[in-house]
């Protein structure tokens, strides 16, 4: 007699407004066929998580997996997600040698996607420095989930600039296929003029880098893109807002009528200008660290619901890359972080007395949400891929050491932090890619995830 299911997981299922104690997913193929509480049903294999927390399968929607080695690292940052118990990576467009401006590297891409990805990964498209908005419907087309633009340049190709007037022609033309545009939100001019003073100074101590993006450029370049936003009818994101103002900027777009929404890296609730000190070019990223009181104004915005979804920005640079020696702009910009991702998001809020089903909704539903991914991922439900993230609590330290990439890009800045969590197991689509020692799954057991919708534009956050 042929079993109803076949897998059964049993534990504590974490859901964005309820836990639902000693519960079980079952399931058939791919896909969550039942969930419950007491009981399970017969199945062909039973996973025992009794005790521990399953969440949905994070989806962490800002990850850069080609910027520092081309889609080649997809393999290792996809390994990293799978130990971290993400299961949805939203790839960034930026990569070497060539960014994604059109559909034919797009669908290039792809193939890469399914020939070494560990976990599935979604795809955000862009477009060149000048004449590139006519790619954007094939883009759209071909299954991007988002857009991505930037108010600075942090380099002329791979990752330019765009301008006023293409900008706004840019978010007409994305406007169309309802998709949602996330802009790097710093002001050209401001970066480049502090940077260079700072320079001629000799201020390239690793604080400078806080002090040569100071709050004033981020919130210059949220205002110039939300205007943009409302003349065109573009639903504008904020790619990573490390002030509460930000959000607070989104809000009062959105009651003009704009579509107006921005994402916190998870280093913005955790790190402070402190941290940059003493991680030196570990620590570098764009937009930089804050005040600790910054810090605690992020978690005002994100209890009130201002906040789209949490992220990483995980940019595995290669170590050489990050070692400070005596000029801190000479460094790439950008963290590690996808694998001390539910770790660090359930340690954050369990510090906070915070209920461990905002990971739900802001590491999971959410993103899934507003990529358009929304309910084949991020979801503990009948009939979404089962992924799932298995948390066994406890006291824990963070190794960089355990990190599962290449090997120039086992380094974090979360070495030696505390976590009151580990990811026992990852399941993706039903199967055990991370049993919470070893990576399981094999190059090309991830698929590229089309875009299921055009997003959902949620009316906060």
């Amino acid at each position: 007699m042929q079993t109803p299911y076949d897998r059964i997981i049993l534990g504590d299922l974490v859901l964005p407004d309820e836990i639902i104690r000693n519960g079980y997913v079952a399931i058939r193929g791919e896909t969550i066929a039942a969930i419950g509480e007491g009981t399970p049903p017969p199945a062909a294999e039973v996973s025992d998580h009794t005790g521990r927390l399953i969440l949905p399968g994070l989806v962490d929607g800002h990850m850069h997996t080609s910027s520092a080695t081309g889609w080649p690292g997809i393999e290792g940052a996809t390994m990293s997600a799978a130990a971290g118990g993400v299961t949805t990576c939203v790839d960034m467009p930026y990569d070497v040698p060539r960014p994604v401006t059109d559909a034919s590297i797009f669908r290039e891409k792809v193939e890469w996607v399914n020939r070494l990805a560990h976990v599935d990964v979604a795809l955000y498209a862009t477009i060149r420095r000048t004449g590139g908005v006519d790619a954007i419907p094939a883009l759209a087309e071909a299954g991007a989930c988002s857009f991505k633009l930037s108010t600075y340049e942090y380099d002329p190709v791979r990752f330019p600039r765009i301008d006023h007037p293409t900008m706004v022609e840019a978010f007409r033309e994305i406007a169309k296929t309802g998709l949602m545009v996330a802009v790097h939100n710093e002001d050209q001019e401001i970066v480049v003029r502090l940077t260079e003073e700072a320079k001629a100074r000799g201020d390239t101590s690793p604080i400078w880098h806080c002090r040569t993006r100071p709050p004033l450029c981020e919130t210059m370049a949220d205002l110039e893109i939300f205007e943009i936003g409302l003349e065109t009818g573009a639903h504008v994101h904020i790619a990573h807002s490390s002030l509460a103002r930000g959000f607070e900027i989104a809000e009062v777009f959105r009651r003009m009528g704009g579509k107006a929404t921005g994402e916190a890296c998870i280093q913005y609730l955790c790190m402070t200008e402190e941290d940059i000190i003493r991680l030196e070019g570990f620590g570098k990223c764009n937009p930089p660290f804050r005040t600790r009181e910054e810090v605690e104004r992020m978690w005002h915005a994100l209890a009130a619901g201002q906040i789209a979804y949490v992220s990483t920005d995980h940019a595995p640079w290669p170590r050489e890359r990050k070692v400070y020696q005596g000029d801190i702009f000479a460094l790439g910009a950008g963290l590690t972080g996808m694998q001390s991702f539910a770790p660090l998001m359930y340690t954050l809020l369990t510090e906070r007395s915070l209920p461990v089903t905002w990971m739900a909704r802001y590491c999971a539903e959410r993103p899934a949400r507003f990529h358009g991914l929304f309910p084949k991922k991020g979801a503990i439900r009948v009939g979404s891929d089962a992924d799932l993230c298995v948390l066994e609590t406890g006291d824990f330290v963070f190794d960089e050491r355990d990190i599962r990439d290449r090997e120039d890009a086992k380094w974090s800045p979360y070495h030696g932090r505390r976590m009151a969590a580990r990811v026992a197991a990852t399941y993706l689509r039903g199967r055990c890619v991370w049993d919470g020692k070893d990576v399981l799954a094999k190059p090309g057991t991830g698929r590229f995830v089309p875009r299921q919708h055009n997003g959902t534009y949620l009316g906060e956050g």
